[in-house]
């Protein structure tokens, strides 16, 4: 890119001491003869920081750096006196030495989402983390993010109540003070970690420091920085050699010399950011004090797709940035693959978005103008640029186009891959196109129930390919994570992207290896018919600002399924629409299900002292919300009979087998009840795992004792008790299935095409081949889906009980039988296509 300016300041400058000035104080060193070990410059050093730095309170030791600092901190705190895998609790928005450091001390990272705020570890997912993972944790390493203070009383209450290890990582935060105006740190017992790096505010050539308002803290970790030598040449703990040197050490007393100094000038120029970045979010930054290491904010939405497009233009204007950290830990390749990530949607959300500026010693307030006018520039310049490119921009040839990365689009490449015929279909011109940046799990992860497919159900996806990449996922931290609810009532729902996402990987690399193309962060907006045969596609970038358009010979919709409250409102009982019985006490089952959901039925619930709770339907989500409910921490203050599900059709447990059934005392089926080929009992109409438990309990079955709380009504056509049960309830939970989210489809001359995914109610999307159907069934020529509601049942050979007349939905049949049949019609098209 063409230089505009001759300007030039750097994102990061490094401003050590200058050894050249310090003559005597090396010739000292060198005449002492005493370069390392605990020498009397790096003595005088740890003894000054702690007058100046920290009220006198505690004790420091200097360390060659901050990572052997976190490395010997989070091994002390975690001890050794456990079996099987622990964790060190980690915020995903981080640097990588942190979580090495945890690897180091023999910890698996455990990495949890951000706060929007100051973008340190976040609180709720914090205490999520302890309620899954409970004393499985055995250190937890906080990060003061890029200088600013954090709330470490917090940590103090956290480590007492779980009786956990806690090592705070604040490398850039040494000078900072808190609130009260003291030293970060100052006065708790926990090591606190900086770093003396030469990028960071308190710059030397490199070295660390760890703080404790405990001396017998630091008396330990020191004797881990000399091998371990806790009495003269003899190991007594375990051990390396971290110590700093004395050169390193002058380097470091000359910088605590300047600086109060050096924070001064940097609070000023953040100052100065804060002024004239007003249009753009902002770190909130904690204490009296906090030392800056740059400055950073978030783009807005419609500006982050053009972030390198922004650094680049800044660059040509002399300016240095970058994003600081993105991708984070739980996107990077190694720790995907050795760590267990928890679901971190504000750690995504702000490395998407993170631009991080100059803000250093060599600067001045007019600098601070100058890059603040140049990123404004920047930011218009880039814009203009990518919205004029996108409107004038072609049309891309492909083959088959996917339309959507979840579990549904993810399904086809599954398939594919099993019959070994995943490079096919990408040497044949394959797009998928997702408006997510990863792709995998869909919205899985944010639901806060148990899945209705097994563990092994999960597993088998990686299973039986001729890749040995896909297979080794099992093994994965993800796929551990899924295996550990082998015998359990499915998979946590939150628990299951790191694995999917891992899975997704693995098959869009295969795919793109052989030409294939991913596209993520657009939404389609529609297709429309080619007189030729095939679709044009279109599709904008989720801000708005640029389209794209694709000539795809067969597109396949894999788009999911929704909930409205508008359809499910329209839904009556005894002779009333929902909306009327219910009104605000509505609410519907996807809403329901969804995390975070018990806070807001909590809220709803608040002034009825013996709450009433009416669930209605009869599918998975109805009694998924009732185990939900029934399963809340803390409980809520349900009585006998205070949840009441009503349903139109008998519920029906899965058996593996007429004798199974029969065995359990469960004879309420008959012939056409029982899968042909399978010979399973209510294959697809039965309840499977947790609902399973559920209903065979309120059947009564096999002398179970239904939970006291919960009571079943079978809802008539005219039904006044129904409609009163509505009309008296606190919370009115509408869980009647899903509707296919399906793509606008126009004819050639630009007419919408009614389908029947279109029709009221809960209608499907395609037909018994996976054909997306028009309104009167007749299949769209080129047009497949697959998914969430797309409303496809097995029959004949895939099998099904005749009497079944629902949708079935699961990540098995997508992924094996109903996905190779959609794989069969897109390359029986290129077989008509080469003809």
């Amino acid at each position: 890119m063409e230089l505009l300016s001759d300007r030039q300041i750097p994102l990061i400058a490094p401003n050590p001491p200058k050894l050249s000035e310090m003559g005597e104080e090396l010739a000292a060193i060198e005449a002492s003869g005493q370069y390392s070990n605990a020498g009397p410059t790096v003595s005088a050093f740890e003894r000054a920081i702690v007058e100046q730095l920290f009220g006198g309170e505690g004790a420091c030791l200097a360390v060659a750096n901050a990572t052997l600092g976190l490395m010997i901190a989070i091994r002390q705190a975690a001890g050794r006196n456990w079996r099987g895998e622990r964790f060190a609790l980690i915020p995903a928005f981080t640097f990588a030495a942190t979580a090495h450091a945890a690897e180091w001390a023999g910890l698996t990272p455990l990495l949890i989402d951000s706060d929007p705020d100051d973008w340190a570890a976040c609180a709720e997912a914090e205490d999520a983390a302890f309620a899954r993972y409970g004393s499985q944790i055995a250190v937890v390493v906080p990060y003061a993010t890029f200088g600013t203070c954090i709330d470490l009383e917090r940590y103090r209450r956290l480590a007492e109540r779980h009786d956990v290890g806690v090592v705070i990582d604040a490398a850039a935060s040494l000078g900072a003070l808190d609130e009260n105006g003291h030293g970060f740190g100052q006065g708790h017992r926990f090591a606190t970690v900086f770093s003396m790096h030469a990028t960071k505010p308190f710059a030397t050539a490199e070295g660390g420091l760890v703080y404790s308002a405990d001396p017998a803290c630091i008396d330990d970790l020191r004797a881990m920085t000399n091998f371990g030598f806790g009495m003269p040449r003899t190991a007594t703990v375990a051990g390396l050699n971290a110590k700093l040197s004395e050169v390193s050490g002058l380097l470091a007393s000359r910088k605590l010399a300047e600086i109060d100094s050096c924070a001064d000038h940097r609070t000023r120029l953040g100052r100065a950011y804060g002024e004239l970045l007003g249009d753009f979010r902002l770190q909130r930054l904690r204490g009296a004090r906090p030392m800056t290491q740059f400055q950073s904010l978030l783009l807005p939405s419609h500006l982050a797709a053009f972030r390198e497009d922004i650094i680049a233009g800044l660059a040509a204007r002399g300016v240095g940035a970058a994003h600081y950290f993105a991708p984070h830990l739980g996107q990077q390749p190694y720790f995907k693959a050795t760590a267990r990530i928890e679901p971190t949607p504000v750690a995504d959300s702000i490395a998407a978005r993170i631009l991080s500026l100059p803000l250093h010693d060599h600067m001045d307030v007019e600098d601070v103008r100058y890059i603040c006018e140049m990123l404004f520039d920047s930011c218009a310049k880039t814009t203009s640029d990518k919205t004029m490119a996108a409107t004038v921009s072609q049309p891309e040839r492909t083959g088959t186009l996917i339309i959507g990365g979840g579990p549904g689009g993810m399904a086809v490449l599954n398939a594919a891959a099993k019959g070994g015929r995943l490079e096919t279909l990408a040497r044949s011109g394959l797009t998928m196109i997702d408006r997510d940046t990863v792709l995998g799990s869909g919205q899985l992860g944010t639901y806060s129930i148990t899945s209705d497919s097994t563990a092994q159900t999960f597993l088998s996806a990686a299973k039986d390919t001729p890749y040995p990449a896909i297979e080794a996922l099992v093994d994965s931290p993800g796929g551990r994570t899924i295996a550990h609810y082998n015998d359990a009532l499915g998979v946590p729902l939150a628990e299951t992207p790191p694995f999917l996402n891992a899975l997704a990987a693995s098959f869009t690399t295969i795919a793109q290896n052989a030409g294939a193309q991913v596209v993520t962060g657009y939404t389609v907006t529609g297709a429309r018919q080619v007189a030729s045969g095939g679709w044009r596609v279109q599709a904008r970038m989720a801000n708005g600002t640029r389209e794209r358009e694709w000539l795809a010979e067969r597109i396949v919709i894999a788009t999911g399924g929704y909930q409205d409250r508008e359809s499910i409102g329209r839904e009556c009982v005894d002779g009333a629409p929902l909306i009327e019985l219910a009104g605000d006490r509505l609410m519907t089952g996807d809403m329901a299900l969804r995390s975070g959901a018990m806070s807001e039925i909590r809220a709803r619930l608040a002034d009825a002292a013996a709450p009433r709770i009416a669930v209605i339907g009869g599918s998975t989500s109805a009694l998924a919300s009732i185990a939900m409910l029934l399963k809340a921490s803390p409980a809520l203050p349900l009585g006998a009979n205070a949840v009441t599900l009503l349903h139109r059709q008998p519920l029906r447990p899965f058996y593996p087998s007429v004798e199974a059934a029969h065995a359990d005392g469960f004879t309420d089926f008959g012939p056409d009840d029982i899968c042909p080929v399978s010979g399973f009992v209510y294959r697809l109409a039965g309840f499977r795992l947790e609902s399973r438990e559920l209903v065979l309990r309120m059947l009564r079955v096999g002398g179970r004792v239904p939970d006291p709380r919960l009571t079943m009504h079978q809802v008539q056509p005219d039904d006044p008790q129904a409609r009163r049960i509505v009309e008296q309830a606190d919370l009115v939970i509408g869980a009647l299935g899903y509707r296919p989210h399906a793509l606008p489809l126009f004819d050639t001359d630009g007419n919408r095409i009614a389908l029947c995914a279109d029709l009221p109610g809960r209608p499907r999307l395609v037909d018994q081949q996976c054909r997306v159907i028009d309104a009167d069934g007749t299949p769209v020529p080129d047009a497949f889906g697959i998914g969430l509601a797309a409303g496809f049942v097995p029959e004949g050979r895939l099998g099904g009980e005749p009497s079944f007349r629902g949708k079935a939905n699961g990540l098995w049949l997508w992924q094996n039988d109903v996905g190779m049949m959609v794989v069969d019609h897109l390359l029986k098209g290129l077989v008509r296509e080469a003809a």
